[in-house]
């Protein structure tokens, strides 16, 4: 079998969960020889032995296997796991919104409806976990998005509105700008590295699913049950308020599992700076989201180079113009390939199949943008190589609307960030 259709031992998500039913026909990845990026999870009803043969455990805590005495499908309510989210540490539930899954089930909005959307933008707003590395990830990119923004008014102005350029213009205000930008980019590429490789290895449910009962009175009263779905406790680090390097508390009266909430074993680190030589090989590198992270990472790190020559000061003393192609123009260059090639690579996570978007995933439009953005960076130096006006025009065109896809880009990022349960919705025949 593919290696996208099937998960590594080691590696399977939600393992643990004894409540959830792994659907092997709905095992996902872009490419055959990478790890899946999508699963769906099935909820199970439960029969415990401590109870009558008619009654049903379905609320949000494993038991032991011996009590369990059968299972079905509860076909009304899903879990979709996708390799991004279980880094960003959210929580897609799936639910069917048929006439007879509504009399059953009490679930969240739909977060695509407007009223959900406009509440999490207006938590873009009021709300700053910064304990959560996914959100400083979001945050740092935005912030380097509009100081290059900045940085390509700078850069195009002179060009489109020459009445407005001062003396100092590009040299310092296109200068200075272009190293806060590249080192601010290298800060978030670190810290989406370290989200990346501390990812929860047994992904988390994110939902607690407790039976309601309401009693009828009149002729033939009975009691009526009612699922009532709900954020729960997560064992993502993300929910972590003491520190970045750490993981989510169990909650109290919770048993935990046979591992550390992030997956690693019984004394294993919670927190790693670099995962080991064997998880690299048999994991991370065959691991498409891993593989986007490197990518962001090693293109920003070049990059860098150019910002910092771009200083005034180093900028204008460089001298003949292979010294300037070499340390300014040609670091652009190889950084802003591989922005592109993380930007596509983001982009095909978030898809079943390479040639198929998936216009419908937070994730996708993110990957779309950084692309574009990757492209703008790219065009950049390869027109600035040459000291024809159309060119150097061009040149700073790309910057600048290479700023702007980066900047949409961070902040449907950002908007992602604090959308942690997301809910979709699809009805069934």
């Amino acid at each position: 079998m593919a290696r996208n259709q099937m998960f590594h031992p080691d590696h399977e998500p939600l393992r643990n969960r004894l409540d959830l039913q792994l659907d092997d026909n709905k095992i996902n990845g872009p490419f055959s020889f990478l790890n899946p990026t999508e699963a769906h999870f099935d909820h199970v009803a439960r029969k415990s032995s401590a109870e009558s043969g008619t009654s049903e455990d379905i609320k949000d805590q494993s038991p032991q296997p011996t009590t369990i005495q059968d299972t079905q499908p509860a076909s009304h309510i899903g879990y979709r796991w996708r390799s991004r989210d279980n880094r960003k540490g959210r929580h897609a539930l799936v639910v069917d919104t048929s006439e007879a899954a509504i009399a059953k089930y009490t679930t969240p909005p739909p977060t695509n409806s407007v009223k959900e959307i406009f509440r999490t933008i207006s938590r873009m707003c009021t709300y700053y976990p910064v304990w959560d590395v996914s959100y400083l990830v979001a945050v740092t990119f935005t912030w380097g998005s509009v100081i290059w923004v900045i940085n390509a008014f700078f850069a195009l102005l002179p060009f489109t509105n020459p009445k407005t350029e001062f003396p100092t213009e590009v040299l310092f205000g296109g200068g200075i700008t272009a190293f806060m930008g590249a080192t601010v980019f290298e800060i978030g590429s670190v810290l989406l590295m370290l989200e990346a490789i501390n990812e929860n290895r047994v992904g988390c449910f994110g939902w607690a699913l407790e039976q309601v009962y309401s009693e009828h009175v009149g002729h033939g009263s009975a009691e009526r049950g009612v699922t009532c779905v709900s954020p729960a406790a997560c064992t993502h680090h993300h929910s972590n308020k003491k520190n970045l390097v750490g993981n989510a508390a169990v909650t109290s009266g919770e048993k935990g599992p046979a591992t550390n909430t992030d997956g690693t074993p019984p004394g294993g680190d919670s927190w790693v700076w670099w995962p080991s030589w064997h998880e690299l090989r048999t994991h991370y590198l065959r691991d498409l989201g891993f593989l986007a992270c490197f990518s962001q990472t090693f293109g920003a790190t070049v990059f860098w180079i150019s910002g910092f020559t771009a200083l005034p000061g180093i900028y204008n003393h460089l001298g003949p113009t292979r010294v300037l192609n070499g340390v300014y123009w040609v670091p652009q260059v190889v950084g802003g390939i591989f922005f592109v090639i993380s930007g596509l690579l983001f982009t095909l996570e978030t898809q079943k199949h390479w040639w198929q978007p998936a216009p419908g995933v937070l994730g996708w439009h993110i990957g779309v943008w950084n692309l574009i953005g990757g492209l703008g960076f790219t065009l950049c130096p390869i027109f600035g190589f040459s000291v024809v006006h159309w060119r150097l025009y061009q040149a700073s065109c790309s910057t600048f609307w290479g700023s702007w896809a980066f900047l949409i880009g961070s902040l449907i990022q950002l908007y992602e960030s604090l959308d942690k349960h997301p809910v979709e919705v699809t009805k069934k025949p």
